[in-house]
């Protein structure tokens, strides 16, 4: 996930959240991958899966989930992305200047 934590990090200060969800995983083996790989990004574990994959439809890593500032998903990706090219910046920064609404 190295795209999103380098949004997470160039946006964070511009109103962008990312949340990385590891599933069905060693939470320690999990910690450890955080600190060897330096992600940022707050990491929320599901060890059963449950949630993930019954609930959102998560079965295989990474999906990446979007939702704009209202709560609704506006998009969804399986599988790897260039999330910090210059189409998934130009998309987050639209997303970023969209007013929020009540």
């Amino acid at each position: 996930m190295p795209p999103v934590q380098k949004l997470h990090r160039d946006f964070r200060g511009k109103g962008l959240e990312v949340l990385l969800i590891d599933f069905r995983e060693d939470p320690e083996r999990v910690r450890q991958t955080v600190r060897e790989r330096g992600y940022t990004a707050p990491v929320l574990l599901d060890e059963s899966g449950d949630v993930t994959g019954k609930v959102y439809g998560v079965w295989g890593p990474p999906t990446v989930y979007i939702v704009d500032r209202q709560g609704r998903l506006v998009g969804r990706a399986t599988g790897p992305r260039p999330w910090d090219g210059p189409a998934g910046r130009r998309f987050i920064e639209a997303l970023l200047a969209a007013p929020a609404t009540p």
